[in-house]
């Protein structure tokens, strides 16, 4: 295992449930039963907070983290690309993650592709939240 996802995954400071959120989902993996919760609070078209709850392997954690951390101050819509382009990232050999998301490249690799569902868990759950 790589110790670069391993350390991602250590961060935890978005682990957590915002109860006065505006937008919640739960969603689960039906290949290995990670499941993931997340619950966000948006103002003015723009995600403020990012919670999340998991049940689930160390890649899905480190996504999470990275996802949670990295969404907070962006714009909805911003949001709403960068999954556009990571949902596509293991079929297409030409996929590029944008500059402002390069901090994906430290998870998303080609090398992890047997991890995908994992890896993807947490995008499809804000998916579901954000209804995207």
């Amino acid at each position: 295992m790589d110790l670069k996802i391993l350390q991602i995954a250590s961060n935890t400071e978005n682990n957590k449930v915002i109860k006065d959120h505006t937008h919640k989902a739960t969603h689960k993996n039906a290949i290995c039963g990670d499941q993931m919760e997340i619950s966000l609070k948006v103002k003015e078209n723009k995600i403020v907070d990012f919670g999340y709850q998991c049940k689930s392997c160390v890649y899905c954690q480190a996504s999470v983290s990275l996802l949670s951390s990295n969404s907070i101050n962006k714009p909805v819509e911003s949001i709403k690309s960068l999954l556009n382009v990571i949902e596509t990232f293991f079929e297409d050999n030409l996929a590029n993650i944008p500059k402002e998301w390069k901090i994906f490249k430290k998870i998303f690799d080609k090398k992890n592709i047997a991890r995908k569902d994992c890896l993807l868990l947490p995008f499809k759950a804000v998916s579901k939240a954000l209804k995207l």
